[in-house]
């Protein structure tokens, strides 16, 4: 096993936890808090499912991701030039586009959430989600290089 090895599995552990979490969150957490709690009480529990998945994201998702993704790049060889080349470039170019877009709707969804702003809280946090399953599947279309 090599240091990319290591490098590579870090990155890909940190998104399944990024998108796992937000499926997690999404299909099971969120259903059983509308059903088994009362109004106050699910909005108090899902408030804190939200700060402590922002204070992971902030914390440990982001750092890991971006330094193990610019190593990768760079041990790679690629290049801004080189991300609009068909195949690997564009690909990887699509993949870093929609996780700065991923990444802009979480934080507004942070943000309209902690403002009262429901329905565009869940639009941003649907987009994030749609986004992120949107960056797994461009990651497993990433040729072998």
């Amino acid at each position: 096993m090599t240091w990319w090895s290591v490098i590579r599995f870090l990155h890909v552990t940190t998104a399944a936890l990024w998108v796992g979490g937000q499926l997690t969150v999404s299909l099971v957490v969120l259903p059983l808090a509308r059903r088994l709690l009362e109004t106050d009480q699910r909005a108090r529990v899902l408030r804190e499912v939200g700060r402590r998945f922002g204070m992971f994201t902030g914390a440990f998702f982001l750092p890991v991701q971006i330094s193990s993704g610019i190593a990768m790049a760079l041990h790679k060889g690629v290049t801004w030039e080189s991300l609009t080349y068909p195949g690997y470039g564009r690909t990887l170019a699509a993949k870093l586009l929609l996780f700065v877009l991923v990444m802009v709707a979480a934080a507004l969804h942070g943000w309209a959430n902690g403002r009262g702003m429901a329905m565009f809280a869940r639009s941003m946090a649907i987009a994030s989600l749609v986004g992120s399953v949107g960056i797994v599947l461009l990651a497993t279309a990433l040729p072998v290089t």
